[in-house]
């Protein structure tokens, strides 16, 4: 039986349920320019005159060709050069068309293989398609209309590709952006919570202050869990307006009330079959509350203004800074609703417990914002990470990353040092200091040595220029830095960064 395109176009949508994405006439002129050149095709059939004659138009059209007659031969020519396409005849002499594909698939699955045939049958199409076959052209293409068709899908299996390539870099840097740093034992005993969390259908709780990386904990059991390829939804409790919750939380039908010019699907229903981040909850309004509570206990919600019951699948982690106990005592929060939220308690330590983890944490946004802003990479010295390690942290992680992309965007030098560290910083430093049960000496003292080692590095170490910028004598300088150990006691050389 003869297929022609359109049966296979039939079961590939029927399997894929993915048709070709279509693009603008203007993208499709700048493919030729943009990507031509670069883009070798395989071709592969055992009609000598087909092989010649689909080389000469794609060489015509800008792409370079490899051929080969034979299976064993397309298979060679595929591991053996740059390949980004491949057209191939589904007849040939030693191996079945569909079981090239197969092995092509097996070294490189997203590469496009586009299959060629004048004979074919349903079978042999949807088994293309289960192995991933992006399109399937008939034989012969002499007339016009046929040669111009198979352009036009070359072109759009470009485009795919390209898309595909852009959305799996953009999924990697969301990723990167989403990654939890730290080896520290409190970060470790949070991994193995998350771990243990993650597969369970159980309802997630967590605290911690604000900054801490709450958000990457939701995403992480998200992320581990087997509804990883489903919806992460996430709620800003405390931003929605309290006449608003409802229709945010449950959507509403148009015409619902008044300013309702359209259906709204709302965030319980978006994150049907995944996950519903509800962050800042104990920030939500005691009707609110009610809602949310009826709604899990129920398993299912009805829009505003609607008549249809939906049934709901949906994993619900919660996050609070507030200690809910507390807000359950002053008649803040429902005590039936923090039971049902309250399945699986995770902490998130603050960053003053767990310090040790700041040096990665340091690197990963370095990283992060040097190739965001398009920099190199920078360095930071020794005493200038001290500095860091030394504060108190207030604002957690979130602080930690805004002050390392202050430096990243305004420091020009390629290493960051004390004295940049310390100007980013600046009166919070004084505030947050962890002085314990120093005397005001003491204290005094602790921050005279940090005013000196940053002038120190501001002005390059030079003792002299360091004196007459501080405006005091330069003897009296060079006995506060011996006295500090800043300086040797035998020599000038100064020792900040060995610190």
């Amino acid at each position: 039986m003869d297929i022609s395109y359109e049966i296979f176009r039939f079961a590939q949508n029927d399997i894929l349920r993915n048709g070709i994405i279509s693009c603008p006439n203007s993208y499709l002129k700048l493919i030729k320019e943009a990507f031509a050149m670069n883009y070798n095709i395989l071709i592969v059939d055992d009609e000598i005159g087909i092989l010649e004659s689909l080389s000469g138009i794609l060489q015509d059209e800008g792409y370079s060709t490899i051929t080969a007659s034979n299976g064993n031969e397309a298979i060679k020519n595929f591991q053996d050069n740059d390949i980004n396409l491949v057209l191939l005849d589904v007849q040939l002499p030693d191996i079945n068309g569909v079981e090239v594909l197969r092995k092509i698939k097996e070294i490189e699955p997203d590469i496009p293989v586009i299959m060629i045939s004048g004979k074919a049958t349903i079978r042999i199409a949807v088994d293309s398609t289960k192995l991933g076959a992006y399109d399937f052209i008939e034989k012969p293409f002499s007339p016009e209309e046929k040669i111009d068709k198979m352009l036009l899908t070359i072109k759009q299996a470009i485009e795919r590709q390209q898309l595909e390539q852009e959305n799996r870099a953009f999924r990697s840097r969301e990723n990167k952006k989403w990654t939890m740093v730290g080896q520290s034992p409190p970060a470790l005993r949070l991994y193995e919570q998350i771990s243990k969390a993650a597969p369970s259908k159980g309802r997630v709780l967590i605290t911690g202050e604000n900054g801490t990386g709450k958000e990457l904990v939701a995403r992480a059991i998200h992320q581990q869990s087997p509804r990883s390829s489903a919806r992460f939804v996430e709620v800003n409790c405390a931003a929605i307006p309290q006449d608003l919750i409802e229709s945010e939380m449950f959507g509403h039908e148009k015409g619902s009330f008044t300013g309702a010019g359209s259906r709204q699907i709302g965030k319980f229903e978006l994150a049907n079959g995944g996950t519903l981040f509800l962050d800042e909850i104990g920030d939500m309004s005691l009707s609110a509350q009610s809602k949310v509570l009826r709604a899990i206990e129920e398993g299912e919600i009805q829009r505003i203004g609607g008549t249809r019951t939906i049934k709901l699948d949906v994993r619900i982690i919660s996050a609070t800074n507030k200690s809910l106990e507390k807000e359950i005592e002053k008649g803040n929060f429902r005590q039936d609703l923090y039971y049902r939220l309250n399945v699986i308690p995770i902490h998130v330590p603050p960053l003053r417990e767990r310090k040790e983890d700041i040096p990665l944490l340091v690197k990963h946004f370095m990283e992060q914002f040097c190739s965001e802003n398009g920099k190199p990479m920078k360095k930071i010295s020794p005493s200038a990470l001290n500095l860091l390690m030394d504060y108190n942290w207030p604002g957690n992680i979130r602080e930690l990353r805004n002050i390392v992309e202050r430096l990243i965007i305004l420091v020009d030098a390629d290493t960051i040092e004390y004295s940049h560290v310390l100007s980013a910083l600046h009166v919070k430093y004084i505030n947050n200091m962890d002085y314990g049960e120093k005397s005001l000496k003491e204290m005094l003292d602790e921050y005279e040595k940090k005013i000196l080692i940053a002038e120190l590095d501001a002005n390059g170490g030079n003792v002299s220029q360091t004196a007459k910028k501080l405006k005091i004598d330069r003897a009296n300088l060079h006995r506060k830095l011996r006295s500090y150990g800043i300086l040797k006691a035998d020599s000038d050389s100064y020792t900040a960064d060995k610190e």
